[in-house]
């Protein structure tokens, strides 16, 4: 098989880095994975033992690479990762939408992933420029999550009212003029919750296209954490639902 290389965003396959990532893209998108590289330290691992049986139970080669795995994880005890094609999600119908625009840093992806599915909001939009969602550092953030979500890329959020205007739009906002408990009262269909770049938040157009909501906090700070403000603004919509 071809030789791999260090991960680029312009190559059609990408790595999921660590013995859980890789177990989840195995287990969640199985038609995806190319192949599966161990470390020869790996033997000692119960759970890449695991990994590897269930990796050629599917067919999928597995390989010793301590170098590879030593480009891919820029660390020493990394025992496992899935080679994976890279792919476009579909979303679901008439399912809420998580719409990050421009978001920078690939620890709050990943971190944002991981929520999302937790709460089971499984239809992701990213909006570029935006760090590349198939980094491998995204991949390990969301501890595999994004194997079981559905994202698609935008090249504009125009580009994405085209094709998802008639929903409710929630942009979540430092001016926002709904206190985020109202906004979950305002719900009355398919809808999207917005959140903004980590450093510049949602430009002031956004107020326009929706119900801009606001997470009330103290004056002690100025802003929260994206990640935080995502997870905070997911639960209190999936739980109104679930009132």
């Amino acid at each position: 098989m071809a030789k791999l290389e260090a991960y680029d965003k312009t190559l059609d396959y990408s790595y999921a880095p660590g013995i859980f990532p890789a177990t989840e893209c195995l287990k969640n998108a199985p038609e995806r994975c190319l192949r599966l590289l161990l470390s020869s330290a790996s033997e000692k691992s119960v759970g890449a033992q695991a990994l590897r049986e269930a990796a050629q139970a599917e067919g999928i080669r597995v390989e010793i690479a301590d170098r590879a795995l030593e480009r891919i994880s820029k660390k020493e005890n990394c025992f496992a990762a899935m080679v994976y094609k890279k792919s476009e999600g579909v979303f679901s119908a008439d399912a809420p939408h998580i719409v990050l625009v421009n978001p920078s840093d690939s620890g709050n992806l990943g971190t944002i992933l991981r929520t999302a599915l937790g709460f089971g909001l499984t239809n992701i939009a990213i909006i570029r420029p935006a760090v590349d969602s198939d980094d491998p550092r995204v991949t390990r953030a969301s501890m595999g999550a994004a194997f079981s979500l559905n994202i698609r890329h935008f090249d504009s959020f125009d580009a994405y009212r085209a094709e998802f205007g008639s929903r409710q739009l929630f942009p979540f906002m430092l001016t926002g003029a709904v206190p985020l408990a109202e906004a979950t009262r305002k719900v009355t269909g398919d809808y999207s919750l917005v959140f903004g770049n980590e450093a510049t938040g949602l430009p002031d157009v956004f107020a326009t296209y929706g119900i801009s909501t606001l997470i009330p906090h103290s004056d002690r700070i100025d802003s929260l954490n994206l990640a935080i403000a995502a997870g905070i603004g997911m639960y209190a919509f999936t739980n109104r639902q679930e009132a």
